[in-house]
């Protein structure tokens, strides 16, 4: 599975690649939904950038390892990391979407835009408006919108915060559990041993191999006892540190299944699973069906 870099994303798009942009450490644009619709479907893929869109109308969006509907209005957040696309299945749709590289947030903000939960891998990126969130998240895009043609020599500094102005939107709507800032010894353990375990994804080729396979391995590169680490992930999480390892490599191999020609053994293999049988009763064990049979079953069975 390829990312798609931002030059693909502007000859997807069929609009002038800016002449700046391979200088541009963080680059930012922002467009209306409507103008873009049509223009070679966006295939599914992990991209380069970050996205923050606002759609209006029926479709579906395909996340990770997971398919929603969407209807109506929905503000989506979509993390470089995490393979998507979109299927629209209005004729009238129509919205916003910004893109944007990680350093135009950090190189004006304090702290890395991936500390927000809408961005995390198992996050909620999907808010669903009603009429008057609506009327004022647009009312952002279009402060956006009129912010990126004008010459003010501060503008993207204005255009960081209504970034953070929509961020900070949806994190109003849905307060989230999650705490930017660790309180304990083991929330900081839980969350380094998250971060080294999200380190080993995407699964991006089929010589890429998932190293980190135990709560053992992880409690050697944390230098602690296992004992330690799994206290800490459990007392935290609520689930064992097998759990989170087994739940995260079968969520990558449905992704792969799904979105990959790669076949079974190839697949096995990138996962760290010596023999195609291993992985066959592991992904049976989570899933419980087989590799073959799951990568079988029709992608959009009700459309």
């Amino acid at each position: 599975m390829q990312t798609q870099t931002l030059e693909e994303f502007y000859q997807s798009k069929t609009i002038a690649i800016p002449a700046n942009l391979q200088r541009e450490v963080g680059h930012f644009n922002v467009f209306t939904l409507e103008d873009h619709l049509g223009e070679n479907a966006p295939r599914y893929s992990r991209r380069a950038f970050y996205k923050i869109s606002l759609s209006r109308g029926r479709g579906f969006y395909h996340y990770a390892d997971k398919t929603t509907e969407v209807s109506g209005t929905t503000l989506m957040f979509f993390n470089p990391q995490v393979p998507y696309t979109w299927h629209s299945l209005s004729k009238d749709t129509t919205g916003f979407f910004c893109i944007f590289k990680e350093g135009f947030f950090s190189e004006r903000m304090r702290g890395s835009i991936s500390d927000f939960p809408m961005f995390a891998r198992d996050g909620k990126p999907a808010y669903f408006l009603n009429e008057k969130q609506d009327a004022e998240v647009s009312a952002i895009f279009r402060k956006m919108l009129d912010e990126i043609k004008s010459d003010y020599v501060y503008k993207y500094d204005l255009l960081t915060n209504y970034v953070a102005e929509v961020i900070h939107y949806a994190l109003k709507l849905s307060p989230s559990e999650k705490l930017y800032h660790h309180s304990d010894a083991k929330s900081r353990i839980t969350s380094v041993f998250t971060e080294l375990l999200e380190r080993q994804f995407p699964i991006e080729s089929p010589d890429q191999r998932f190293e980190l396979r135990s709560a053992n391995d992880f409690a050697r590169q944390l230098s602690i006892h296992v004992n330690h680490l799994n206290r800490a992930v459990k007392e935290t999480t609520g689930r064992t540190t097998t759990e989170h390892i087994f739940e995260r490599l079968a969520s990558e191999a449905k992704t792969l299944l799904k979105h990959t020609d790669w076949n079974i053994s190839e697949i096995s293999y990138c996962l760290g699973f010596e023999e195609p049988a291993h992985f066959n009763k592991f992904f049976r064990r989570l899933v419980s069906t087989t590799p073959s049979a799951y990568r079988a079953v029709e992608f959009f069975p009700n459309v």
